[in-house]
C-alpha cells in the first residue's frame, strides 16, 4: 500500500553504487531495521512492527487513511484481498472488520509479506494469508478488493496488475482503489471504465477512491 510512490535516495558522494531500492523490490537490499509501531485500525489500537524496505514504514499512509475513511465494511464472510498489503494496515483493517472472511494480504516484497505474518500474530488476527502474488491459488476469487496499489511501477504495469486481480471478483464482488489525483487517478478511471463498471466514491486530499465492480 501506497502514498503512490516513494523510492530510496541515492547514495551519497563517494558511496559505493547499490542498484536502486523501492518498496515494490521484491527483495530489499536495505537492513530490516524492525522499529516498533502502535495504530489504531477497526477501532482497536495494536502494537505492531515494521522495517526499512517497505512502504511508509513508519506511519500509515495518507492514501490509505483516505481508503479506510470513504470505504465500506467490506463483505463478511469468502475471501478478500488487500492488493500490495505493505506492513499490513488495509488487510488488518479488513480482517478485524471481517473476522468470518479470509483476507489475502499480498505483496511481491518478502519482508512486507513477513511483516503482515508478524503483525497479525501480534495482534491475534488469525483469518489472513501473507503471501506473494504467486502463491494465492488461482481458484480464488475475491469478494472484496482494498487496495493502494503501487502507481510508481508504470501506467502500463499498473494496469497489468490492476487487470489481473479485478478479474478475479466474484460476480457481486467490488474493488476499492485509492489512487493519488495528480498521478494519474482520473486516466486510470477512463481505462477501468472499458471493462469495469467504475465510479468515483470520494476524493479527499488529492486522493480518488474507486469504486470497481464486473459489468454483468
Amino acid at each position: 500500500m501506497k502514498d503512490n510512490g516513494h523510492e530510496s535516495s541515492p547514495p551519497p558522494s563517494g558511496a559505493p553504487h547499490r542498484p536502486a531500492q523501492h518498496y515494490f523490490s521484491s527483495e530489499p537490499l536495505s537492513a530490516q531495521n524492525l522499529r516498533e509501531l502502535r495504530v489504531t485500525l477497526a477501532g482497536r489500537e495494536l502494537d505492531l512492527v515494521t522495517a526499512a524496505g517497505i512502504f511508509s514504514p513508519d506511519h500509515v499512509d495518507l492514501g490509505t487513511r483516505v481508503l479506510l475513511r470513504k470505504v465500506p465494511a467490506p463483505a463478511q464472510e469468502g475471501n478478500l484481498l488487500d492488493l500490495g498489503c505493505g506492513w499490513g494496515p488495509i488487510s488488518l483493517t479488513m480482517a478485524l472488520e471481517s473476522p468470518r472472511a479470509h483476507v489475502w494480504a499480498v505483496d511481491v516484497n518478502t519482508r512486507a509479506v513477513e511483516i503482515v505474518r508478524q503483525n497479525a500474530q501480534r495482534a491475534g488476527i488469525e483469518n489472513i494469508t501473507a503471501c506473494t502474488p504467486d502463491e494465492v491459488p488461482t481458484d480464488v476469487e475475491f469478494a472484496t478488493i482494498w487496495s493502494n496499489p503501487p502507481v510508481r511501477i508504470g501506467k502500463a504495469a499498473l494496469q497489468e496488475l490492476v487487470s489481473q486481480w479485478l478479474g478475479r471478483l466474484i460476480t457481486d464482488g467490488e474493488a476499492w482503489l485509492v489512487i493519488q489525483r495528480h498521478l494519474g487517478a482520473d486516466s486510470l478511471h477512463r481505462w477501468l471504465a472499458q471493462n469495469w463498471e467504475v465510479e468515483r466514491a470520494g476524493s479527499a486530499k488529492g486522493f480518488r477512491v474507486l469504486q470497481v465492480k464486473p459489468r454483468n
